[in-house]
């Protein structure tokens, strides 16, 4: 298969005994990068290429890109009999690789997984601030963590200094229409900003509420988005430029 590497009764092989092969041809090297997260199963697709790292730096061959890193035992691991990066270590070298709205699939497919622990990817990311990876995975996971961006007060402050700043039109906060209190509402555009904190939405009772009101304000002509706390800390202009957009939407679908 390689130089020194042999299927020995085994024909056809896998994908995990091509990455096996491809491990052993390079040693030492661990199964990195996409080809870990594979074996991770935070991946929709199989990766084509065989992606290692290995303490020092070497020459790629084909079908196999070597990275060069000095892993330490904490961030190595196995899977399926195959050396890999641990996880927080796979996403770490992901964070680079993939766009925003991949990195965070790959995220919730951890998530859903049950398999995503801030803790050890805190401690990780603590110990690997030059790695270019790290501010695009910090910033990844600010919906993960626990403590909110703003209390509910603070969001709605916040968002309001950004609506003046914008010169929009003023909401109405926390306006009671037809029975439903609404956080931010213009009342010409019957058009709702809902304010998003982690609290709010903490049980599955909560998440089937929240969208079964959405759907009954739909009913009565009113319009909904909502804006989470991280969201408006991470991209506060463009999240402001996107109400104004709706806001400019509904005056012209509105008699």
């Amino acid at each position: 298969m390689h130089r020194g590497v042999y299927a020995v009764g085994h024909a056809p092989l896998t994908w995990e005994g091509w990455c096996l092969a491809a491990v052993l041809a390079s040693p030492p090297s661990v199964a990195s990068h996409v080809t870990a997260a594979w074996l991770w199963g935070i991946l929709r697709t199989r990766p084509g290429t065989f992606h290692l790292t290995a303490p020092s730096r070497r020459r790629s061959k084909p079908g196999i890109v070597l990275h060069s890193a000095d892993l330490p035992e904490i961030d190595i691991t196995e899977l399926d009999g195959i050396p890999a990066t641990s996880l927080p270590r796979t996403l770490l070298d992901l964070a680079p690789m993939l766009p925003a709205e991949r990195l965070a699939k790959v995220l919730r497919r951890a998530e859903e997984r049950r398999a995503l622990d801030l803790g050890p990817i805190d401690v990780l990311l603590r110990r690997s601030g030059g790695h270019r990876g790290a501010p695009r995975l910090r910033a990844a996971l600010d919906i993960y963590r626990d403590e909110p961006a703003f209390t509910r007060s603070g969001l709605e402050d916040r968002f309001l200094e950004l609506v003046k700043a914008a010169k929009l039109p003023l909401p109405s906060m926390n306006f009671v229409v037809e029975g439903f209190e609404l956080d931010a509402y213009w009342e010409r555009e019957r058009f709702v900003v809902e304010l998003d904190v982690y609290e709010t939405h903490g049980s599955h009772d909560a998440f089937e509420r929240d969208r079964l009101r959405q759907d009954d304000l739909l009913l009565i002509g009113v319009e909904m988005i909502r804006v989470t706390g991280p969201r408006l800390r991470r991209e506060p202009a463009a999240t402001i430029d996107r109400v104004a957009a709706h806001l400019e939407r509904r005056r012209r679908e509105l008699p």
